[in-house]
């Protein structure tokens, strides 16, 4: 179903009036998408899209947990198992099963990306429904048979300029050495790595000692003490900067911070490839690594990025069956200021550091985030990001941060998605969403025309780019 001009644009019509045209400045700009998790190997293969229940629901886990939550397991819409156990492999049967609930998602932002995928990129404009499922899959399977639907070739439609995907230290590089050999990166884009150092940072990390065990025969360093360990994530982190990155990914528990001494850390470190550390070890060793995290940017420039606050895999069925990421997290209170003193009270205030800090606990906007990064040169906010990233919230976000932060204390929008034929709407919806937040202070005239002009193009290009050093600028 085509989407209306006015969507998500304030009713009432001389904010509406404004936001139009403010829009209208950025809705064909370039899309910076600075912290992503679309697999590079989708653009380094450049193979044909698999049929559109593959692209569009298997791996797109806020749309099988909301089945799950009505009864429907994710086998059958052909979510792989750990074990190998059977799953629904028929693409047309999965799309009818999916179908079959198309109205859990109303009013939820899955339909509205969806909806805006079916329109914007693929031209389908047919209403989704028990009745036309087969219809829809039939006019988008048709798109995706076309060369002009390629995974390279959307991107050049799409208008990416930058788009970021994210590894693990353990990860080759090998997609993204790809990608450079074929001289590939769009007519005007690129696309780059970030550095995710989960895997072999979190003790409770399925596999860690192993996962230390590989790190050190990918560096040739000796992972097996704390100081070879530091060397060989340093080697890492060259390795990613040399094939693009320009910021790091951490996806920790808490917002804690820590300063242990070298001695402390390394009693730790091997009191943890011994398995003699509990949770609370390996909450201090996460809270550690932060701190050592950010002195290597304060060597390396690489802008860090910290997005605190999910309970991994609540769902203890959903991932002994189907492992991780497949939507069984859930989101808690997170606590900032006094877990962020250590880092801030040591680095806080150089100018070589950037941190970038999202949430999923949106109380915090008002009463801790938004004041601290008002309050601290080298820290900026994120967008809201995974369960918040919705209309709403994203507007509650400009509303709650705008007074304490300003603008220019956050970095722009990110669309933090794996799914890459939704990136476009993902930063569609945010601009309309500024539009009309900006209108707002227009036409309460609390914000001349022309500044809120230069704001919106500023939040959804400049600041992006200049908050993750996609320009190679150092300073704010």
């Amino acid at each position: 179903m085509p989407a209306a001009p006015d969507l998500l644009l304030p009713a009432e019509p001389r904010q509406r009036a404004i936001a139009r045209d403010l829009h209208a400045l950025v809705a064909d700009r370039p899309l910076i998408s600075p912290h992503g998790h679309v697999d590079p190997a989708v653009l380094a293969d450049d193979a044909p899209f698999p049929d559109p229940a593959r692209l569009l629901v298997v791996p797109d886990h806020y749309l099988t947990r909301m089945l799950l939550s009505q009864g429907v397991p994710p086998a059958e819409l052909g979510v792989p198992s750990r074990d190998g156990s059977p799953v629904q492999t028929d693409g047309r049967r999965i799309w009818r099963r999916f179908a079959e609930h198309w109205h859990l998602f109303r009013g939820t932002p899955s339909r509205l990306w969806l909806e805006r995928t079916f329109d914007t990129v693929f031209g389908v404009t047919t209403r989704l429904s028990p009745e036309t499922a087969d219809q829809v899959y039939d006019e988008i399977a048709a798109r995706l048979a076309e060369p002009e639907f390629r995974p390279r070739a959307l991107f050049d439609r799409f208008r990416i300029e930058v788009l970021a995907t994210t590894e693990s230290p353990l990860d080759d590089l090998g997609r993204h050495a790809k990608l450079a050999a074929d001289g590939w990166g769009g007519p005007g884009g690129r696309v780059i790595t970030t550095f995710r150092p989960d895997n072999v940072v979190d003790m409770e990390f399925d596999d860690w000692p192993a996962n230390i065990a590989r790190l050190g025969e990918l560096t040739g360093a000796d992972t097996g003490t704390y100081h070879g360990f530091l060397d060989a994530l340093r080697q890492r982190r060259a390795a990613f900067i040399a094939a693009g990155a320009t910021s790091s990914d951490h996806g920790h528990p808490t917002a804690r911070t820590l300063a242990l001494t070298a001695r402390e850390a390394a009693h730790l470190y091997d009191r943890g490839l011994r398995g003699a550390v509990d949770a609370a070890d390996a909450e201090t060793f996460r809270a550690h690594m932060l701190m050592e995290f950010a002195r290597m940017s304060l060597d390396d420039g690489l802008v860090l990025q910290l997005h605190p606050g999910a309970v991994r895999n609540h769902n203890r069925w959903l991932h002994a069956r189907h492992g991780r990421d497949t939507g069984g997290d859930v989101p808690e209170a997170t606590e900032y200021v006094h877990a962020l003193a250590p880092l801030l009270s040591a680095y806080g205030n150089d100018p070589r550091l950037r941190v970038v800090v999202y949430t999923l606990d949106e109380s915090t906007f008002t009463r801790e985030l938004g004041p601290l990064a008002g309050g601290y040169p080298a820290l900026y906010l994120g967008a809201p990001w995974w369960f918040l990233d919705s209309p709403e919230v994203l507007r509650r976000f400009r509303e709650s941060v705008t007074e304490s932060a300003g603008f220019y204390n956050t970095a722009g929008f990110v669309d933090d998605t794996r799914a890459f034929c939704s990136i476009p709407v993902r930063h569609e919806v945010a601009r309309r969403v500024d539009a009309g937040f900006l209108a707002r202070l227009v036409a309460e005239e609390r914000l001349p025309l022309d500044e809120a002009a230069e704001t919106i193009v500023d939040l959804a290009y400049h600041l992006p780019r200049r908050v993750f050093r996609l320009d190679g600028g150092t300073g704010r």
